[in-house]
């Protein structure tokens, strides 16, 4: 109850100040009048006149009332121009100081309550700009100086800075109207130091700083690019290298603006997750699952039977699924838009050339604009002695060497607790694989929360998968018999074990690929990604990267989104930027149960600090769950103590990859739980489980006293 009292007692004394001041006249004869009234006390003591002059200009600016102006021109006309310039100076800076304060204490939260997610992008704007924005506005005299005190309060810029900032920034027209007030005697109206000209002076000295800093922009771009000699015409406005989500996204964003964009591509269309990831292996996954309920059939009032799974015509549905997809990403369609498709394999020879090495033998350069990189990931193979000379598959290779197989690998190791690894671990294990799944931390999906990793390890577990975690690879190798076993060595806290299989599934991790593009010779730094800035822009703001190669994320999704801002900022970067916004990132994990999340997990938030409240909601409570025989899983939502602000949200359990949609629309809209539960969910289906889980949240939330209350009431009522 504090700061509704405060801010209640803050406004009656301002609404009181003005109540005395509504019959003053604010003009220059009533200003000579009230100078002639203190004359006296100012002549006869000098530094207490200073004192009070200086303590009321601070208390009227922390109160933000309407008569700095008339203060200010009585500093000069009483105290003259410098002593006038450094009472009014510092007083203003310091009113200003507590204004700011009073704002951030009262009105911040209730402004990042109400912002929701947009309150993260705006802060950080803020926090890296604002004292240039706050200096700016400082020096120009028509923008508020009360409003920009309270708005700045609701920021993350520090009060320290804000101090100086303001003091160095209000200084000019300080001195403009102190300097008035040296000659208020004279002075008729205010008209001439509120005219035109010294306005567009003021507008002019609040550019400067705008000025040089797109001229500090402009000498970095040429020093970035001194020693390249630049072309005067180029052959194309973009070049994007890789043909993934990130490079088909960029080349139609181009070709849809009229630009005239190449894409060169030295694989297949459509990147890793047509080709090797997202698409073969949710088709693999859809199989194994049929496989599973034909064995359960008796959980849903059926006779179970025990699948034949030829494992060769599954193989050919997954290509057959990839077959079907492929027009989309295909050189047809791009080049049906407008995109210039080349199949090779493209390298920086500088900031604006690339060079292409073709399929068809022959080599062309082209001058460009601007160059998107976009070269997608492949599986990174951790450093186990004896690794290679096993043949270790991967999500990458998997799906042209196990094609032809009738039968799935009789013992399979899948080395790797991901995301990757656990899908492809369970989907193998339903097709009839003895899989062993490895995994050197102490539990699967390190990522998520630790009650997620049990209820997947023992979704895996009930498919037969030998989960091993705390376990490290040591060794592979071959044995020494006729048939040539493999084997892998794993150490674990019991000892070393040695473990045998047909195949060896590694699912550690992907790297950027990053050789041969000519990084290196021009300068560009690379570590596990391309490093960027926050608008993908690399060394060169002419070169960017976006998807898996540039990172944080490896997601195709993401890799999309990044794409927008990567083809905006490279085609359109000399007007205008954007920031690539990160804020609201889902991720799907596609087991049986599906593990789907946005934002901040429980875990997350308890590492770093982050005050929250935990609201859940089993699906075992859920009529769509239990009709279909899904019930196992939960929502789990984040909120702010107190408020239904979401800051993140974990389901686990069926069709989690298509309920969290709903929870990324409201971080995204900064919608709260209350509004979620305010809104009509048909039934039955599995998208109540959302609206269950708000309720659950309201339901937590009422006001005891104000049940008590309305009991006593309805008591009354009744009689």
């Amino acid at each position: 109850m504090k700061k509704p009292l405060l801010l209640i007692g803050l406004g009656l004394l301002v609404a009181g100040l003005l109540w005395l001041l509504r019959g003053q006249d604010l003009d220059l004869s009533a200003l000579r009048a009230h100078l002639e009234a203190v004359a006296d006390l100012r002549a006869a003591h000098p530094l207490a006149a200073a004192a009070l002059f200086f303590a009321a200009y601070v208390a009227v600016t922390a109160l933000s009332l309407p008569v700095a102006l008339w203060l200010t021109l009585a500093g000069g006309a009483l105290f003259g121009f410098w002593q006038g310039l450094v009472l009014v100076s510092f007083a203003s800076a310091i009113g200003a100081t507590l204004a700011f304060l009073v704002a951030r204490y009262l009105a911040r939260d209730w402004v990042r309550a109400k912002l929701g997610a947009r309150a993260a992008g705006l802060e950080a704007g803020l926090a890296r700009d604002g004292a240039f924005y706050l200096f700016s506005l400082r020096l120009i005299p028509v923008v508020p100086f009360f409003a920009l005190n309270l708005l700045m309060g609701l920021g993350p810029i520090r009060a320290r800075t804000f101090y100086w900032v303001s003091q160095a920034g209000m200084l000019a027209g300080t001195a403009v109207y102190v300097n008035a007030g040296t000659q208020l005697a004279r002075l008729d109206s205010l008209s001439g130091l509120v005219s035109g000209p010294v306005l567009a002076s003021f507008a002019a000295l609040a550019a400067f700083p705008w000025a040089a800093r797109g001229a500090i922009g402009l000498w970095r771009r040429r020093r970035a690019y001194a020693g390249w000699t630049r072309p005067k015409r180029f052959d194309r406005n973009l070049v994007v290298i890789g043909a993934g989500s990130a490079g088909l996204v960029s080349a139609y964003i181009a070709a849809a603006v009229k630009a005239r964009v190449t894409l060169v591509e030295a694989g297949e269309m459509g990147g890793d997750c047509l080709n090797y990831g997202c698409v073969p292996s949710k088709t693999l996954i859809r199989s194994a699952g049929l496989a599973r309920q034909m064995r359960r059939a008796a959980d849903w009032g059926l006779t179970g039977a025990a699948p034949h799974v030829p494992f060769d015509r599954v193989m050919e549905r997954v290509h057959a699924a990839i077959a079907t997809i492929a027009p989309h990403d295909s050189v047809a369609r791009y080049e049906g838009l407008g995109v210039e498709v080349i199949r090779g394999r493209a390298r920086l020879i500088d900031p604006w050339t690339v060079e292409i090495a073709g399929h068809d033998g022959g080599t062309q350069r082209l001058s460009t604009r601007a160059v998107i990189l976009a070269t997608g990931a492949r599986p990174a193979l951790p450093p186990v002695p004896g690794l290679e000379e096993v043949g270790p598959l991967t999500s990458d290779t998997l799906w042209d060497r196990l094609r032809h197989r009738p039968d799935a690998p009789a013992r399979l190791v899948v080395l790797g607790g991901g995301p990757i690894g656990c899908e492809l671990a369970q989907a193998f294990a339903r097709l009839g694989s003895d899989v062993t799944q490895i995994e050197a931390a102490d539990r699967l999906l390190g990522r998520e929360d630790a009650e997620v990793s049990e209820l997947v390890s023992a979704a895996l577990r009930e498919d037969g998968v030998t989960v091993l975690t705390g376990s490290r690879a040591t060794a592979c190798g071959r044995g020494d018999g006729p048939d040539g076993g493999k084997w892998i060595e794993i150490e674990t806290a019991q000892g070393t074990r040695r473990i045998g299989f047909d195949e060896i599934l590694v699912a550690t991790g992907r790297a950027a690929r990053l050789e041969g593009m000519g990084l290196e010779e021009m300068g560009i730094p690379a570590g596990q990604v391309v490093e960027t800035n926050d608008f993908l822009e690399t060394r060169y703001p002419n070169i960017l990267a976006a998807g898996d190669v540039a990172g944080p994320f490896q997601f195709t999704h993401t890799a999309s989104h990044q794409a927008w801002y990567a083809a905006v900022n490279a085609l359109f970067g000399g007007l205008k930027r954007f920031r690539a916004d990160y804020r609201v990132i889902p991720r799907a994990t596609f087991t049986d149960p599906e593990i789907a999340r946005v934002g901040l997990s429980e875990t997350e938030a308890q590492q770093k600090g982050i005050p929250h409240e935990v609201t859940r909601y089993e699906l075992s409570g859920l009529d769509r769950a239990v009709t279909e025989g899904a019930a196992q899983g939960f929502v789990k939502v984040l909120t702010v103590p107190g408020r239904d602000r979401i800051l993140g949200a974990t389901i686990a359990g069926a069709h989690a990859g298509e309920m969290i949609g709903e929870f990324v629309t409201a971080m995204k809209h900064g919608l709260g739980l209350n509004k979620i539960l305010g809104t009509i969910h048909v039934y039955p289906t599995w998208a109540e489980a959302n609206k269950a889980a708000a309720g659950a949240w309201r339901r937590g939330h009422v006001n005891p006293r104000a049940l008590r209350l309305l009991e006593r009431f309805h008591r009354w009522r009744r009689g």
